[in-house]
């Protein structure tokens, strides 16, 4: 592609939020080609700035024309955003990555996580990054189905606070808001059936990525009084024999994940230690009893990074090199 081995002008749409503060961060740890850096916010941020690289940068607002010259813009915006400006970002020819729910299950928008899909990028211009709980879900499912044969998957997600934005950090530190001291069975809305539109995210999510579009699967999504970090229950069958030895190893060659995986000493993932780190954590790995061919195990991984920020620079080095 054109953008390879040169400076590039990148824009971040939703600069000011949680997943913009970190997609600045990774940015700058991964030593993205940049040669510019435009922060877009709401209009009730204009002039507002943000750091980057130890420089103090003045948030910008969209409006007509605002991409020309930029090569690639991130979107970490609203749905609503994204229908609204992709199309603008895409006229001024700039590759776009889009984080937002907005495009994600359209069929010619590429759904990636480049360890498990990265070849669907192709010579894409758009490509869209999953929910965060989806990406660490399927970090883990890749490897497995890959050697096993994926039949069925039941996932619980014990969801932080930070997957809900910036505020909802703030009222958990301090205390206040609904998440203190509380597990909440809603994240999103509830359709006929009662199914969430964060539990409809990733079992939609998890068919199109892993491109299983029959594959049997369930989730029950909620929100947990954490600061950073998504954690995940999973059940899941496979159509030849697994056992729990067997599964650690596949799940340990496979790149970016980390089996942190010892009950004596008291070796698991937690949020603590996931907490500002790049991998997948999977840990509690074990037969399922009620199942001949499946296995339980654990999954957790920061959501800011692997779940939103650090995919999103992921793909975009994938669509430089393609």
């Amino acid at each position: 592609m054109r953008l390879k081995g040169k400076k590039l002008k990148i824009a971040v749409v939703g600069a000011t939020g949680a997943v913009g503060h970190e997609m600045l961060r990774v940015l700058g740890e991964r030593r993205f080609p940049i040669s510019e850096l435009i922060p877009f916010a709401s209009a009730k941020s204009e002039g507002k700035t943000v750091s980057f690289m130890n420089e103090s940068l003045p948030c910008k607002t969209l409006k007509k024309g605002c991409f020309l010259g930029v090569d690639i813009v991130f979107f970490d915006a609203s749905d609503e955003v994204s229908r609204d400006w992709v199309n603008e970002a895409l006229s001024a020819n700039a590759i776009v990555v889009d984080h937002s729910g907005a495009h994600r299950m359209s069929a010619d928008v590429p759904l990636v996580v480049p360890e498990v899909n990265g070849e669907t990028i192709g010579s894409a211009k758009m490509v869209s990054g999953p929910n965060c709980t989806t990406a660490q879900l399927v970090m883990a499912l890749k490897p497995l189905h890959d050697r096993f044969g994926l039949t069925r998957v039941s996932v619980s997600t014990y969801q932080s606070v930070s997957g809900a934005g910036t505020r909802a950090i703030e009222e958990l530190k301090s205390h206040q808001g609904p998440h203190v001291f509380n597990l909440t069975p809603q994240i999103g809305s509830f359709d006929q059936d009662g199914v969430t539109s964060e539990e409809n995210k990733v079992m939609q999510e998890t068919k199109k990525i892993l491109n299983l579009p029959n594959l049997k699967i369930s989730c029950t999504a909620v929100r947990v009084p954490t600061l950073y970090c998504h954690a995940e229950v999973v059940s899941a069958e496979f159509s030849k024999p697994i056992d729990a030895k067997s599964a650690r190893k596949v799940l340990a060659a496979f790149s970016g994940v980390v089996v942190q995986d010892d009950p004596e000493l008291k070796l698991y993932p937690m949020n603590r230690t996931a907490s500002h780190q790049d991998p997948v954590f999977v840990g509690r790995v074990r037969k399922d009893p009620s199942a001949d061919n499946g296995i339980l195990f654990w999954i957790v991984a920061d959501n800011l990074r692997k779940g939103a920020a650090l995919n999103a620079v992921q793909i975009a080095e994938r669509m430089i090199d393609a």
